[in-house]
């Protein structure tokens, strides 16, 4: 068995600031991506920036696709590594990649083939359709090499070593910000490429980071990924990965589909409205930002005190969790609330984008709020193994309730982007309620991954 590192704490040594702070970096980082394409691409068009903002609707779809693997492989082993099993969550890493790897690779084949339709069919013309199909081609034609970095990222942050994929987001993000630069203005020699170089930047950068996720693999595994892993398929695994990836994975598929429903929607209410709605998201990501980072320390700490089967322990962590993270993004909506006309400024000088993005901005107090409590109980109840409720919960409240809603407020009731933002508010004001209860009855303690009688016996020779 590899030595283990000191980074590599134990249980009960995993604590949720130390783990939750380079997650929240790395989150800031990835976001950042996106949005230093829309700050750059601003400065050749309002339409490259809707073009580019519709296409990731299609790539954010993508990844959360590629998260059946990546999430259910990053739960099960946090609960294998909490029963120290260590050989078996060894092997599901392995399978975790190759999984991945496959889905990876169909998925990119039907961008490169399917680009220019898929952007059509959102009602997008003209200049946006043509940069939509541009970006969808490029970065969605190498989505698989993000399948592998989610694979292995989600493997690397059980094990407690938050920290390192941080540097590695760090690391990918400046080198995109260069790349950007020289390829979309076409710098020092390099072709001026607009849009495409955005995506180019975009390709290379992901390729340099799967290189350090794979070195960092090797060291920060308690037993070591052997090469037969990669190409031994295991039902058991492969089940246990796709009873909690599949319903995770579903579940934000179906929210991504209802926002690109109000994408379609938005369409409708003109091109500053447009601009307005992708201006207004990416401001609105820095909101929820410390929730994410929070729902995702909290899931690495509950998985593994399931796993150990100290079930009153994960379940009082969610409440403090919770609380934190509620209290940050209350202050972060604040503060967006009072600077939105400034924020958007640094995006645009149209008048009337400006006047529609700060509209809906000064929602955000409803919306965030719900989304918050959604990100951080969601992820404990996965983490737990209890994936499918809040996928039931999902199809009524999303699909049944906030897109009708939003079709209502915009169609006949004339509220414009606002009333997308209520619709959405809606959405995760009911479903936030009813995860709370869920959590508070304890249903999720009969989901555990890892049977109880093997549970504190460390697994550390290969059979």
């Amino acid at each position: 068995m590899a030595t283990i590192e000191a980074e590599n704490m134990p249980m009960k040594k995993l604590k949720l600031f130390s783990l939750t702070w380079p997650i929240f970096l790395e989150v800031f980082l990835f976001m950042l991506m996106g949005i230093v394409d829309t700050f750059m691409l601003s400065a050749l068009s309002d339409d490259a920036v809707s073009g580019v903002g519709a296409a990731n609707q299609y790539i954010h779809i993508a990844i959360l696709v590629l998260e059946v693997v990546g999430t259910g492989a990053a739960i099960v082993v946090s609960q294998y590594l909490g029963s120290k099993r260590y050989i078996e969550a060894s092997k599901i890493s392995g399978l975790a990649v190759t999984l991945n790897l496959g889905i990876g690779l169909v998925i990119s084949a039907g961008y490169l083939v399917f680009a220019r339709s898929m952007m059509s069919a959102m009602n997008l013309q003209g200049e946006v359709l043509a940069y939509a199909e541009q970006y969808l081609s490029i970065v969605g034609g190498a989505i698989f090499l993000q399948a592998i970095i989610n694979s292995l990222a989600a493997i690397i942050r059980v094990h407690g070593w938050t920290k390192q994929t941080m540097y590695v987001s760090l690391g990918m993000n400046i080198f995109h910000v260069v790349g950007n630069y020289l390829l979309i203005f076409g710098k020092f020699g390099f072709p001026e490429l607009g849009v495409q170089g955005a995506a180019i930047s975009s390709v290379i950068s992901r390729f340099l980071a799967l290189i350090v996720f794979f070195w960092l693999l090797y060291r920060v595994m308690e037993y070591r990924v052997k090469f037969h892993y990669y190409i031994t398929l295991s039902k058991e695994y492969i089940g246990k990965i796709l009873h909690i990836g599949i319903p995770a994975a579903f579940e934000q598929v179906m929210y991504q589909a209802c926002q690109i429903v109000f994408l379609y929607y938005a369409t409708y209410l003109g091109a500053e409205a447009l601009a307005a709605r992708q201006y207004a998201m990416n401001i609105s990501m820095f909101t929820f930002l410390f929730a994410i980072a929070i729902g995702m320390g909290t899931a690495i700490i509950v998985g593994r005190l399931v796993g150990a089967n100290e079930k009153e322990e994960a379940y009082l962590r969610l409440f403090k969790s919770l609380k934190s993270a509620l209290i940050f993004t209350l202050s972060m909506v604040i503060l967006v609330m009072i600077f939105r006309n400034q924020l958007i400024g640094l995006f645009t000088d149209n008048p009337e984008v400006i006047k529609i993005a700060s509209t809906v901005l000064l929602l955000s107090i409803l919306l965030e709020t719900g989304r918050t409590m959604n990100i951080v109980i969601i992820n404990s109840l996965r983490a737990a193994g209890d994936a499918k409720f809040p996928v039931l919960i999902g199809v009524f409240s999303m699909v049944l309730m906030s897109l009708p809603l939003g079709y209502l407020f915009v169609f006949h009731l004339d509220m414009g982007l606002p009333g997308i933002w209520l619709a959405i508010a809606a959405d995760e004001w009911t479903r936030a309620i009813i995860m709370y209860f869920r959590w508070k009855s304890r249903a999720w303690e009969k989901y555990a991954l890892v049977p109880p009688e093997v549970t504190g016996t460390p697994h550390t020779q290969e059979n």
